[in-house]
């Protein structure tokens, strides 16, 4: 928990997302807390390891757990682990590519004792340690890869090369010395990737997208992710680690394409995790995996792992893939997929689809954790919404100004339209998590109609359209204007509200679903039945 919280420290765009900065002693500050830092007048990490130690279950739970649970559990990113005893030939471009790229970064040393036991070198072993910095500098007649490490408890250092006053410094000159080194005891120390190597167990990578393997390449690139949340039910689990071809047949299949690009990068990333259920602690681990398959039914294994997810990197010809989860035999539980596959950055091209990363949500004044209460309002027992309790709660709290109201009330048809658009786990109900995210859309195509309908109508014509699309980041043209003011709009072709939003939620799922399948942003190649998969319930 230390070591990921070091790393967090050091990127801001993710420590703003964990402790939002619009925070004080003023307004509803209650200040019902009683704690022991070290620092008197800092609070934030033991009220952080308090609201992790409740999503964990208990304090204890936080003791002994995994550097890469954490980094994952605080950033919602993608994490990489490498084993540093058998080390991938390119580490060095790796870690710099990470910290280029500002990503969360630790390392753990490993032993067989149990106890954290202090080296004669400084390095303490069974400890996690944060990663914060990894630069090549000119040494000697030569370029030297040297690596800063910082132990959370802050002391204990590394007392050989490229320490604090290790002799390697006085032939660094003194301009990068200066910047680089400080002398004192404070946890952080340099060494050389050779001693990392050698210290060291394990290297954790984490960032929103695999950042980190973004070098070598001759083109700006992007990274497209797709999520899959599903449930593994008896009699569909491999039951070995080895391939069975008929497990491949009955477990679900996910499909991905590698578009035409440079295929000498990593270009995909897979990453498969089981989730447990939030009000079950101490869940049990199964031991999981992925097979990746091609269109010729040439099988990639992937090692199974008795770990939270599986993540692993590769080198993928141009073609369509498919990725089948696989777990023990009769064991049934939800997992999270997601595929991230490199694309080259289209933007320069003015007739491509916008970048395969749409742009995030901006932040909103009230994108917030209110939407959890109006959610908990109108949700069932099981804490999941269906379309008339949707409709319900669109009408009752998003239609509250003249200005949204005036195009008209969320249907009951329109509502089942937006559920099925959200419903990732395909059950016919909106989960909080899935709300959330229909509801920071909600809120971003507010913002987007009440800046576009400029004249206060409570109505979009179709110039106003093409403008909020535009500010949306979606691309769009003359003909796809036409069809949507007739399918949304009224006998004048004007746009209501709630029109809009359904319009806006179809046509960004339907793009994002495009640019997912069709890396290089022009085609894409299905079957009549995935076809039919994908538009008859969205």
């Amino acid at each position: 928990m230390l070591a990921a919280l070091g790393s967090l420290t050091l990127r801001k765009q993710f420590l703003e997302d964990v402790l939002p900065k619009d925070q004080g002693f003023q307004d509803d500050y209650a200040g019902i807390f009683h704690f022991r830092p070290r620092t008197s007048n800092e609070f934030w990490p033991s009220l952080l390891e308090k609201a992790y130690a409740k999503l964990r279950g208990s304090y204890q739970n936080l003791h002994g757990g995994y550097l890469s649970d954490a980094l994952v559990d605080l950033t919602g990113g993608v994490q990489v682990q490498f084993s540093l005893k058998d080390p991938p030939s390119d580490l060095e471009e790796i870690l710099k590519a990470a910290d280029t790229s500002h990503c969360l970064m630790g390392c753990s040393t490993s032993s067989q004792m149990k106890r954290n036991i202090e080296l004669r070198n400084g390095i303490v072993q069974n400890h996690a340690y944060t990663v914060t910095g990894a630069v090549k500098i000119r040494y000697k007649n030569g370029w030297k890869h040297i690596i800063r490490i910082w132990n959370p408890w802050g002391h204990g250092e590394w007392k050989g090369s490229w320490s604090d006053n290790s002799p390697q410094w006085d032939y660094v000159e003194p301009k990068y010395r200066e910047a680089l080194l400080r002398n004192k005891d404070d946890g952080e120390f340099w060494m050389s990737c050779k001693n990392f190597q050698e210290q060291f167990s394990c290297l954790y990578i984490c960032n929103r997208t695999p950042t980190f393997l973004d070098f070598g390449d001759q083109h700006s690139t992007v990274w497209s992710v797709d999520g899959h949340s599903n449930l593994w039910s008896p009699g569909l689990a491999t039951g070995r680690n080895k391939y069975s071809p008929g497990s491949i047949s009955t477990n679900p299949q996910y499909f991905f394409k590698v578009p035409d690009y440079d295929p000498n990068t990593y270009n995909v990333v897979i990453s498969l995790m089981q989730k447990h259920p939030e009000d079950i602690q101490d869940a049990k681990t199964l031991k999981i995996g992925f097979f990746i398959t091609t269109e010729n039914s040439k099988v990639l294994q992937q090692n199974f792992s008795l770990t939270r997810d599986v993540t692993n990197y590769f080198i993928l010809s141009p073609g369509t893939y498919a990725v089948v989860p696989a777990t023990t035999e009769n064991q049934e539980f939800e997992f999270l997929l997601r595929i991230f596959v490199k694309n080259q950055d289209y933007n320069e091209n003015s007739n491509s689809l916008p970048s395969q990363a749409l742009p995030l949500d901006e932040p909103r004044q009230n994108q917030d954790s209110s939407y959890k209460a109006v959610f908990l309002r109108y949700a069932n027992q099981d804490s999941t919404v269906d379309a008339l309790q949707l409709q319900h709660l669109l009408n009752e709290v998003i239609l509250q100004d003249e200005m949204t109201s005036l195009g008209g009330r969320f249907s009951f048809d329109s509502c089942r339209g937006i559920l099925a658009l959200m419903d990732l786990n395909s059950n016919g109900r909106l989960t909080l998590q899935e709300f959330g995210s229909l509801w920071r859309s909600l809120t971003k195509y507010t913002d987007i109609f009440s800046k576009e309908d400029r004249n206060h109508s409570g109505f979009l014509d179709v110039s106003e359209l093409k403008s909020a699309i535009q500010r949306a980041g979606l691309a769009t043209n003359e003909q796809l204007l036409h069809l949507m003011a007739l399918r949304y709009g009224d006998a004048g072709r004007r746009i209501g509200f709630s029109d809009f939003v359904c319009c806006m939620l179809r046509l960004e799922t339907m793009t994002r679903a495009f640019q997912n399948l069709a890396g290089d942003g022009s085609q894409i190649l299905m079957t009549a039945m995935e076809w039919l998969t994908l538009v008859m319930y969205t």
